[in-house]
């Protein structure tokens, strides 16, 4: 066979393995191959990569590995019909336990309201005096009840606390409502990175695995030699690790979502996403509105109101209370006649306690204290997220500006790249490694592309989300940090 001939051929089968790797990233968004040309359409010569093994002529015995292929691990996801967001967000609001915990917080708070400002119980006994026995008898014995009042309206006031602090949980119900959402949303972006990343992974492999038949039939042929092969096989096997690592990544990411659904699982299926459609943003009316409407300041200004309320009822507390005591007695002693006792009488005891030494003016000065935590918190709390919003905001206009220049530029110089290597080849005016090396610039440039669209999404959700995250952290309750001992003896 003349050399020209043998090129002739090795170039339909060379030209034939790229063009069927090429059409599969046809598929990817963002992303376009040309169309097989009349050549490239041809037959390939099947080639089983399991009795290709290659013997070093220096090395008889020598052999390459047995090109064992990577583990589909999401075979699965196939039989199941896709998830989209809006359902991930729907079992998020169902069964995530963190807003379940967010709504009992509220009625424990409510709860806690009706409780203070329930009056004390009343006290019943028995009371006896001079009881004496013997024949002689006497003293008095009987019954009594005991009730303290509650003046100056201190129950209502300590009532008012609770109240305002079960408007901070309700704030809060929102505030972890939103946490879940912007878990999930960013979680469910990743994934669909994820899911796309292992598509072009597939696909680098896919041209990994053609190239080896290729080195394998030009070994065959004389025209490759074994650190050729080796190489190549390095290489498909470098692509076969980056394929599994993709899927693993989705696998992870999945079970994030089904953590974040309050589910233990959900069956492996594939979402149903567009990753590149990302809405316009204006940074700083985003950053403006974050500050004015975030349910971190809402809540910031709501224990203000709880503070004061407390400091209110510290301020009531000294009021004394008023203690009233009444019964009957059954007197034994003797009257001045000797047959006669004294008999039924009653009784009458009222008193309050003198506020001298103890006016509650440690619990005063604490809520004193309180207060003015509380308003130092709502500016800590808007510096605090503006803080937060910087890099969110840098970070998705850099994201935004990486990605365009990816779909406007690099993406398609990339593209035209390829297929004027292509159209070089085959005509045999470039050769093929250097096809195979645009092949797989443009599979990893795709990549960047999708890591610049995740960023971009990352800093979108976060900003829209008054960058709040820990959909599974546990709520806390503004209740958790009341000063018990400014409310006095409530029950």
């Amino acid at each position: 066979m003349s050399f020209r001939s043998l090129s002739s051929t090795l170039t339909v089968l060379l030209i034939a393995a790229s063009g069927s790797a090429s059409a599969q990233m046809g598929d990817m968004p963002g992303m376009s191959m040309p169309p097989k040309t009349a050549q490239q359409s041809g037959a390939t010569p099947s080639i089983r990569r399991d009795t290709l093994h290659l013997q070093e002529a220096e090395a008889p015995t020598m052999q390459t590995g047995d090109d064992s292929p990577a583990p589909e691990l999401l075979k699965e996801a196939e039989a199941n019909a896709p998830l989209t967001l809006q359902q991930l967000e729907d079992l998020a609001t169902a069964n995530n336990p963190t807003l379940k915990q967010a709504a009992a917080l509220r009625q424990r708070s409510q709860a806690q309201a009706r409780q203070a400002a329930l009056p004390p119980n009343p006290t019943v006994g028995y009371s006896g005096e001079h009881i004496r026995g013997g024949s002689y008898g006497g003293g008095e014995q009987g019954a009594f009840v005991q009730q303290d009042i509650v003046l100056g309206g201190k129950l209502g006031l300590r009532r008012e606390v609770y109240q305002q602090a079960a408007k901070a949980d309700a704030i809060g119900i929102e505030q972890q409502a939103i946490r879940v959402r912007a878990d999930v949303q960013r979680v469910f972006y990743q994934a669909l990175a994820a899911q796309s990343a292992v598509s072009v992974r597939k696909q680098l492999m896919s041209v990994a695995l053609d190239t080896i038949e290729s080195i394998h039939t030009l070994a065959n042929l004389g025209q490759a030699d074994a650190p050729d092969v080796l190489q190549a096989e390095v290489e498909a096997e470098q692509t076969k690790i980056d394929y599994v690592d993709a899927q693993r990544d989705y696998l992870q990411r999945f079970h994030m979502l089904a953590a974040l659904c309050g589910q233990n699982s959900i069956p492996l299926a594939k979402l149903t996403g567009d990753l590149e459609s990302i809405p316009d943003l204006n940074a700083d009316q985003a950053v403006a509105k974050l500050l004015a409407n975030s349910p971190d300041v809402q809540r910031a200004q709501q224990e203000v109101a709880v503070a004061e309320a407390q400091r209110t009822s510290a301020k009531r507390e000294p009021v004394p209370d008023l203690k009233v005591q009444a019964g009957l007695w059954n007197s034994g002693d003797q009257l001045s006649d000797p047959t006669k006792r004294a008999g039924w009488m009653g009784f009458a005891q009222v008193g309050v306690e003198l506020p001298l030494w103890n006016r509650n003016q440690g619990n005063k000065a604490a809520a004193e204290a309180e207060l003015s935590h509380a308003k130092s918190d709502i500016t800590r709390t808007q510096l605090q997220l503006q803080q937060r919003a910087q890099p969110l905001v840098q970070s998705y206009l850099a994201a935004r500006f990486e990605a365009e220049r990816y779909r406007t530029q690099l993406l398609p110089r990339a593209l035209r790249a390829y297929e004027l290597y292509a159209m070089k080849y085959q005509s045999m005016a470039a050769p093929y490694p250097q096809v195979l090396m645009s092949q797989r610039t443009l599979a990893q440039l795709r990549m960047a592309y999708l890591h610049a669209l995740e960023k971009e999404w990352m800093g979108l959700i976060g900003l829209q989300n008054y960058t709040l995250g820990g959909g599974l952290d546990a709520p806390v309750s503004g209740g958790d940090a009341m000063l018990h001992s400014t409310m006095g003896g409530t029950n």
